[in-house]
């Protein structure tokens, strides 16, 4: 999925676009990011909600260099530095409350005057940082602006107007080790005569220049036993080699880069579009790239692969530093909020157990459930759960808690528990919207879908722009088959905060004739849709003059031949002027009044790449057994099963199994017993087109609901998807075919976590597949 979403409002739009990667990735290491922009005089927190990254904008004079530690963040600005503690009660008091998992407070402010601060660095508990106006490492103290502590040994005199463009600093060891410059000189903005090639690296122990010749480094770090730096003149992230002593660089990418910070085996990246100025240009970047990116782009150190990226259009244009703030999934950082400062107090271990706390009132009980809504961030779900039954039990009023109760039973599938306190809330407050939209997605869980349409039209009913609600409709009623109102409520997702998926300034495509127009359609969600509802482009094409699509890079090259596509493109390419109009992929179905009965069905359509597959195509009739069919496997997605499940199937003979999991399960195959044999095919499944090849070559597929099941669909290939109890809006009810994919059948659980009859059934089926081969 990509994703454009607007930040808080400014004077002028900000806009960001991400991949789907970056939010897992934010997820799964727990963690965010804060970025400085000192042109867009912005500190961004990146971060990671439901679906999608949100990025939140907050206001800083001029931001630049960034260092954390620990629980401490100082960030320097035009005239200053700001030291900002993480406090996590305050961040249980940030709206909505319960959301966030750290909020950074400013507790001091040092003035420096104009320095022009670039990066810094904790060195143990001392702060150290360049001042690039007089070239040289500082510290504070607070007598002073600043405390020069080192210089290169060329420069002979401090000078503000800057002799040699000092700018990275590199720390080992607990101790500043590694500086960048932009020249080697020692004239007032000497520097710039050379600026393309005049770069430096420096060793501050011994002060000896490691490298020179470089073009515009930068953000020098020690890492996993290594020096990296950026090469900015030329988009590169580089790192010395030990042996050698050359630069050596593993990836190139899309812009001046600067700014730098790992965590595990990732690097982030910083990305800036550089201004045609006196400064940047005549760079090599600017001669080989005609169009430059401004973003956060993570790369694998391990081999320069790119796995994300976050992309800032409009108003952001320059990065500066990039930070990770570890073990922070939805952070804060508090500007000069005057109000909520004044509101928040930090104090000595000794004056807090002198500080007379309530024992039984609101505030006690409202502390239990600001535990209670931290709890529940962290993934904690039985400890929030005491937290909040402790708050109800010194307030039973105490309705927030007992409505946080009531959605942590649900999400543990404790339904009847849930439904216990969520009648509560509604009995105690009639009008409580929330309350009853989250009773309808518990009664949707049981599959008792009229009673979940009741309470979803009582909470819009109380609520009528309550956009969760009636997306939770819309799905709902598709589920029913009643598709002429099921996909006029699924629009109002892109009202939801996960689903603000686009914002440009041009309008959204309503269906009225654009004939005369280009039209933009973007992807929102996941593979699986992407593939189910691209059936819908030859039809948008013919109403505009000219269609756009755009796709994660790793579906191109299954997607390009799609009927009716002008142009395809990927999120960070796309530029905004060239298209009039836009759309959803998954609006298409409400824009062309879908209903069981007209759903485009003609399959495939999709093609098969043939280019340059020869390799596979012989790898996989290598593989198979004499007078055997092939059978395709996927069973990791939504952990609706795992690879043991299939034994029923895996231990009949003339069958020759497949992998077709794009990531590595060699692991999960080398658990089943010996006489088992599955073919992964995963080092062979680069993207989504040689997973076509493989597919189209297979006589069954057997997956869970997965990209693979849609696309196997999508090809016309006979495939068969196994569905948990629950299952997805798109399946329907109690149907074994769906109207989406001729050639797929379903096989639903009969009762939760029932896998076993589901197996069992297509270990009797699948013996039809086996006669109709040896009758072939």
């Amino acid at each position: 999925m990509t994703s454009l979403n607007p930040s808080s409002p400014q004077q002028e739009p900000l806009l960001s676009i991400h991949s789907d990667s970056l939010t897992e990735i934010l997820k799964q290491m727990g963690i965010s990011l804060v970025v400085s922009t000192y042109q867009a005089s912005k500190l961004i927190v990146v971060r990671s909600e439901q679906n999608y990254v949100n990025t939140h904008f907050k206001m800083f004079p001029k931001p630049m260099g960034i260092a954390v530690k620990n629980n401490r963040m100082a960030l320097g600005v035009k005239s200053s530095i700001w030291e900002l503690h993480n406090n996590p009660s305050a961040a249980s008091h940030l709206e909505p409350q319960g959301k966030h998992d750290g909020c950074f407070v400013p507790r001091n402010v040092h003035f420096t005057g104009d320095i022009d601060i670039h990066e810094m660095a904790w060195c143990a508990q001392e702060l150290w940082f360049v001042n690039t106006r007089f070239s040289c490492l500082c510290t504070l103290e607070k007598e002073y602006s600043f405390v020069p502590r080192w210089k290169p040994p060329f420069i002979t005199a401090y000078d503000l107007r800057d002799r040699c463009h000092l700018n990275g600093l590199g720390i080992r060891d607990e101790k500043p080790r590694y500086v960048t410059a932009l020249g080697e000189t020692d004239q007032p903005n000497g520097w710039r005569g050379n600026k393309a090639n005049g770069g430096i690296l420096i060793d501050i122990e011994t002060n000896q220049i490691l490298l020179r010749g470089l073009s515009m480094p930068h953000s020098p770090r020690w890492y996993d036993h290594r020096l990296w730096l950026l090469e900015s003149g030329h988009g590169g992230l580089c790192y010395l080699d030990n042996n050698s002593g050359k630069l050596i660089t593993i990836a190139k990418l899309p812009g001046f880069t600067r700014g730098l910070d790992f965590y595990g085996n990732l690097a982030f990246v910083g990305l800036s579009q550089i201004r045609e100025s006196a400064v940047f240009a005549g760079l090599p970047l600017t001669q080989t790239l005609e169009q430059r990116i401004c973003g956060v782009w993570v790369v694998d150190i391990r081999n320069g692969n790119i796995l994300a990226f976050l992309k800032f259009e409009e108003a952001v244009q320059e990065i500066f530093a990039v930070s990770v703030l570890p073990n922070m999934v939805f952070p804060d950082v508090i500007d000069a909020d005057l109000e909520f400062i004044g509101m928040n107090y930090v104090l000595p271990d000794e004056a807090i157990n002198q500080t007379e706390m309530p024992s039984s009132d609101w505030q006690f009980a409202e502390t239990y459930f600001a535990k209670g809504n931290q709890l529940y961030t962290q993934g904690k779900l039985q400890e929030a759960i005491a937290s909040f039954e402790k708050c109800l039990e010194l307030d039973s009023s105490y309705l927030p808690a007992r409505f946080n109760l009531g959605v942590i039973l649900g999400n543990l599938g404790q339904y009847s528990q849930a439904i216990e306190q969520l009648e509560q809330v509604i009995q105690a407050e009639a009008r409580h919207a929330e309350a009853y939209n989250s009773l309808g997605f518990i009664y949707s869980q049981q599959r008792q879908l009229d009673r979940a349409i009741t309470y979803y039209r009582q909470a819009i009913n109380v609520a009528p722009k309550f956009a969760q609600a009636h997306y939770n409709l819309g799905m709902t009623l598709l589920q029913l088959g009643e598709y002429q109102e099921g996909w006029k409520e699924y629009e109002w997702r892109l009202q939801t905060p996960q689903f603000m998926a686009f914002d440009p300034p041009q309008c959204r495509w309503q269906g009225e004739d654009i004939s005369d127009k280009n039209l933009l359609v973007h992807t929102e969600q996941g593979v699986k849709e992407i593939i189910q509802f691209i059936r819908y482009l030859p039809l948008a094409a013919e109403k505009c003059q000219k269609l756009i699509l755009v796709v994660p890079a790793n579906l191109i090259p299954l997607l390009e031949k799609v009927e009716g596509i002008a142009l395809i493109y990927t999120a960070q390419d796309i530029p905004l002027k060239s298209f009039d109009t836009y759309i959803s992929l998954m609006s298409l179905p409400h824009i062309f009044s879908t209903t069981l009965d007209n759903i485009p069905h003609q399959v495939p359509y999709l093609t098969v790449p043939r280019e340059g597959k020869e390799q596979l195509l012989t790898f996989i009739a290598n593989q198979k057994k004499p007078n055997s069919v092939k059978v395709g496997l996927v069973w990791t997605v939504n952990n609706v099963c795992r690879l043991e499940d299939f034994l029923p199937i895996l231990q009949l003979p003339h069958i020759t199994f497949y992998s077709l999991e794009m990531g590595d399960c060699s692991q999960e195959i080398k658990t089943l017993p010996p006489d088992i044999q599955v073919i992964d095919l995963s080092p062979h499944l680069p993207d989504y087109g040689n997973l076509a090849v493989a597919i189209n070559q297979l006589d069954l597929v057997i997956s869970v609901d997965s990209p693979v099941a849609h696309l196997a669909g999508a090809l016309n290939k006979k495939v068969w998807t196994v569905l948990p109890y629950n299952s997805d809006w798109r399946w329907l009810l109690d149907r074994n075919d769906s109207p989406w994919y001729p050639s797929m059948e379903l096989f639903r659980q009969p009762q939760p976590q029932d896998l076993h009859s589901v197996f069992t059934i297509m270990s009797v089926d699948i013996l039809t597949v086996l006669r109709y081969a040896k009758e072939r």
